[in-house]
């Protein structure tokens, strides 16, 4: 059964319908501080407050009943949002999404060059002569040929095969940045008329 029209009802009314203690006082003719008083149980309901808060307690689910195990909340009652606002969030998105774009590409571009150092190195040094290793520097007047091939083994050793940590932290902060930034830019322009406002 429903709650009586008791001064636990007042807070079990206020918190179903998130009703201010300012409004449930105007609404059951009484004062604020009378309010209070009803729901700190100092207070009891007058005949013609019991009478008000009546058809709101018939509202309120019934204390025991078990709650579906998969009950969907209630839809939320929100007007049409007003377009301005949604624009002008829109076009910040908009812009600072295209803005870590172009900083994205010179990254990606130094990480493509890395990739492909990294999938011809093998073969590039499978058909130098044999690597003497960094200490075994040959003296390049006495044997140009041997110090000519330690050298592009050096050089070698020095090509990119991935993005410095640094910079591979710097491309994923900002790639996650321009993601977010587009996916909201999308759900703005699917909240404004005609599902667009600004050219992405």
């Amino acid at each position: 059964m429903p709650p009586s029209a008791s001064d636990s009802a007042v807070t079990a009314v206020r918190d179903h319908f998130g009703i201010s203690q300012q409004h449930m006082a105007v609404w059951l003719g009484v004062t604020q501080a009378n309010a209070s008083q009803l729901e700190s149980g100092r207070r009891g309901l007058s005949p013609a407050a019991a009478e008000a808060l009546a058809p709101l307690i018939r509202q309120l689910p019934p204390p025991d009943a078990p709650l579906p195990a998969a009950a969907p909340p209630p839809p939320l009652a929100l007007a049409p949002p007003e377009a301005g606002p949604l624009a002008a969030r829109l076009d910040y998105c908009q812009h600072h999404a295209r803005r870590l774009r172009r900083q994205l590409r010179p990254l990606e571009a130094q990480a493509a060059v890395a990739a492909r150092w990294a999938e011809a190195l093998p073969a590039i040094r499978a058909a130098l002569p044999p690597d003497p290793g960094p200490a075994a520097k040959p003296d390049p007047l006495m044997d140009r040929a041997a110090w000519h091939n330690w050298y592009r083994h050096r050089w070698l050793d020095l090509r990119p095969t991935a993005l410095p940590p640094d910079l591979s932290a710097q491309y994923h902060l900002w790639r996650l940045q321009a993601e977010a930034l587009e996916t909201e830019a999308a759900a703005l322009r699917a909240l404004l008329p005609g599902g667009a406002a600004l050219p992405f």
